[in-house]
């Protein structure tokens, strides 16, 4: 679709998305759709509708985050089970062994450190194997893709012409989420708990953080020109640009214009 060849009435569907190792899953905040290469070169779709989450639930500052991170855990294995082709973004070979050694050697480094020190260096660990392997991956492509796709749907521009970078990506969480979780984290060391206290105390931070990132996520969406915003949406946008996401291929892109499209016919939208 051209640039300005929309109508200025026009108010695109709220779409979010996530990359999977061989395809696209697209979601509005009542469908879903997924799109995948099979091993034989063509493309595989499911599609269906999201479970309906309690309203009250989704008026609670904080709750609501949480709640959507629900949603697309929950959504995962349904996506599996219905398109068997689909490779989920943590179905490689060690991803999840590298995590965890990630995730125990940063904790075993932090003990020698101050509080704040060992959480931080805790967290870079920890992140560490994610973002080697996303770094020239086809996830990375995929997820460039759909970028593109959504972003050129939502803007009436060719999907090829947009950036692959994305304001509303998730990655824009993990500033706010990591500061939130060390924060949290030297809170709890600080309080000096029993160590059967600690685990539980650790848990609740860690779910607190997703529900402060996701609120300050929303509040930098809506107040994008204001400096303290740009200033918290600059780590996402570097994560972006450095391992996230890659620029896409026409076989990457056609897959995410397939599941896309799929989203906007359950929707009831042109696209």
């Amino acid at each position: 679709m051209a640039a300005g060849s929309r109508s200025p009435e026009f108010v695109p569907v709220r779409l979010g998305g996530m990359a999977l190792r061989n395809g696209i899953m697209v979601h509005s905040l009542d469908h879903w759709a997924a799109a995948v290469r099979a091993d034989d070169g063509e493309i595989r779709m499911a599609s269906g509708r999201k479970p309906e989450l309690p309203d009250q639930a989704l008026r609670v500052p904080g709750m609501r985050g949480l709640m959507r991170v629900a949603e697309a855990l929950y959504l995962l294995p349904i996506v599996r089970s219905r398109l068997p082709e689909a490779r989920l973004p943590f179905e490689a070979p060690g991803a999840i062994a590298a995590m965890l050694g990630a995730a125990v050697t940063g904790r075993i480094v932090a003990k020698k450190l101050p509080p704040v020190s060992a959480e931080l260096v805790s967290a870079g660990i920890s992140l560490a194997p994610a973002l080697a392997a996303l770094r020239g991956s086809q996830l990375a492509r995929y997820h460039g893709a759909e970028h593109k796709a959504i972003g050129g749907y939502e803007h009436g521009e060719e999907a090829v012409d947009i950036a692959k970078e994305h304001e509303r990506c998730g990655s824009h969480l993990v500033g706010p989420m990591l500061a939130a979780t060390v924060a949290g984290n030297v809170l709890v060391a600080r309080l000096r708990l029993k160590p059967e206290h600690r685990g539980p105390a650790r848990l609740a931070v860690s779910l607190g953080a997703i529900g402060i990132a996701t609120e300050t996520f929303s509040w930098m969406q809506r107040n994008r020109t204001n400096p303290l915003a740009r200033a918290l949406a600059r780590p996402g946008s570097s994560l972006q640009k450095l391992a996230a996401t890659e620029e896409p291929g026409a076989d990457e892109l056609e897959v995410a214009r397939a599941a896309l499209n799929e989203v906007l016919r359950l929707e009831g939208a042109a696209a």
